[in-house]
């Protein structure tokens, strides 16, 4: 069996542990001593997230470049341009050959609403540098991402505490 030079992950679903699994990824690659880059397309400076913490801890990269969910946007158009730009950061890790391991969190939401071309995604993808690895994360992953990934996980929620009425526990969820 060959070894890839890199390959693409994408994590989706309804289920929990999307971004999570993601993390667990950098944390190997940083073990391994990657050069490893976040860009988080959703989240905002405001949540103060236990993976940021490590990031921050180990020397990771890391770009928030979102302003929060949509449902919380005072501007839709700023929070649109905000995703385009974080498209345009995001694009740049892939193909600058700096990078071991690129991790866009949320980015199919960015597609979802239209923020950011699918096929532009795709194609920075299959040219991005040789040796950059890519974690994708976000609910309903459009099937051109689908199609180009090498491994894609669909995370299933089968129960969450949030339905219990059980809110955001830090540590677990941030």
């Amino acid at each position: 069996m060959a070894r890839a030079k890199s390959i693409v992950l994408l994590n989706t679903g309804y289920g929990k542990g999307k971004s999570s699994a993601a993390f667990g990824v950098m944390t190997r690659g940083w073990a391994r001593n990657w050069n490893i880059t976040v860009v988080q397309f959703i989240k905002g400076g405001k949540w103060k997230t236990g993976e940021r913490k490590l990031a921050d801890h180990l020397g990771i990269e890391w770009q928030v470049l979102g302003d929060g969910f949509t449902w919380e946007s005072q501007d839709l158009d700023e929070t649109a341009a905000k995703g385009r730009f974080a498209w345009a950061v995001a694009k740049e890790k892939l193909v600058c050959g700096k990078y071991d391991l690129v991790i866009l969190d949320e980015l199919t939401y960015a597609i979802k609403y239209g923020w950011v071309d699918v096929e532009d995604v795709v194609k920075a993808i299959r040219e991005r540098s040789e040796k950059t690895n890519v974690v994708i994360t976000g609910r309903d992953a459009a099937p051109e991402l689908i199609e180009v990934a090498d491994t894609v996980t669909e995370m299933r929620k089968i129960k969450h505490a949030y339905d219990q009425g059980i809110g955001a526990k830090k540590g677990i969820e941030y």
